[in-house]
Order: structure tokens, then C-alpha cells, then sequence
């Protein structure tokens, strides 16, 4: 009987600790002054919109109609996996990712930016420091995907 209750609170305390992997959702998300979030000084975070080399990457560029584009980018973030569709607005989407093993959880964001005939992209984990490159990798293979989706 006290190795069952001794079980099930390890299993309880396992349970608590991925759930917490997963921290809350920031408030700072979105599009302001057409602007996605800056990057934190950690290196657990790109976007297309900085101007700092370790977390710079480049925007998704386009030549189908924004809302071809904003559709296509829906399909290849829908098909990927451990993700959830969190806010989808003509010009806003954002998505979050979870780790398999860790249920750590990434925040992704894409802003429209129609006069440049771009989306920009923004990928972030909420908890922690370094996140090993998976947000650079993530957004590498969405452009791959991107690329090779045609228009």
C-alpha cells in the first residue's frame, strides 16, 4: 500500500513539473505600431524584425494575394506538429508549439506586412535561456516548407 501511495504522488509531482514547462502566455504578443515584440536579450528567440544579428532572420517573402499568402502560411503551420492555433486574423497569426518530451511551450507569431509583400515572423520560448536553436530551426523549416509550397 505505501509503495502504491508513494507511486502515485511521484507520478502526481512528475505531472506538476512538465505542466508547469509550459509557463503562461505573455502579454506582450501581437502586432504594435506594426511591430511584433522585440527579442529578449536571451538567446531563445528570432524575428524577422531585428536588427540583431543572433536573433535576426529573415521574413517570409510573397507574390500570391496577402490573404493566398496568410492561407498558405495557416496550412504549413497546421501541419506541423504539437501545434495550436491560438489567435487568426487576416494579418496575425500566432501559434504555439509544444516540445514532445518536455511540454516546454514556444510562442510563434507572423504579421502581415503588405506593403513590403512579406510576413514577418517572430518565435520565442517562454521559459529559460538558451532553447538549443530550436526557434531558429523551427523558422527555417517553415521557410523551407514555404518555399517549396509554391504560391
Amino acid at each position: 500500500m505505501e509503495n502504491a501511495k508513494l507511486s502515485a504522488m511521484m507520478l502526481c509531482a512528475a505531472g506538476l513539473v512538465i505542466a508547469s514547462c509550459s509557463g503562461t502566455r505573455p502579454v506582450n504578443l501581437g502586432v504594435t505600431n506594426g511591430l511584433l515584440a522585440p527579442c529578449p536579450s536571451t538567446p531563445n528567440c528570432v524575428s524577422s524584425q531585428s536588427k540583431d544579428p543572433g536573433h535576426a532572420v529573415a521574413a517570409l517573402v510573397y507574390t500570391s494575394s496577402p490573404a493566398e499568402a496568410m492561407a498558405k502560411l495557416k496550412r504549413i503551420v497546421q501541419s506541423m506538429p504539437r501545434t495550436k492555433i491560438v489567435n487568426d486574423t487576416p494579418a496575425y497569426l500566432h501559434a504555439e508549439f509544444t516540445s514532445a518530451i518536455m511540454r516546454f511551450v514556444d510562442d510563434v507569431e507572423f504579421s502581415l506586412d503588405e506593403p513590403a509583400t512579406s510576413i514577418n515572423v517572430r518565435s520565442a520560448s517562454r521559459l529559460g535561456k538558451s532553447d538549443l536553436g530550436v526557434n531558429r530551426k523551427r523558422v527555417e523549416e517553415i521557410r523551407t516548407k514555404w518555399m517549396t509550397a509554391g504560391q
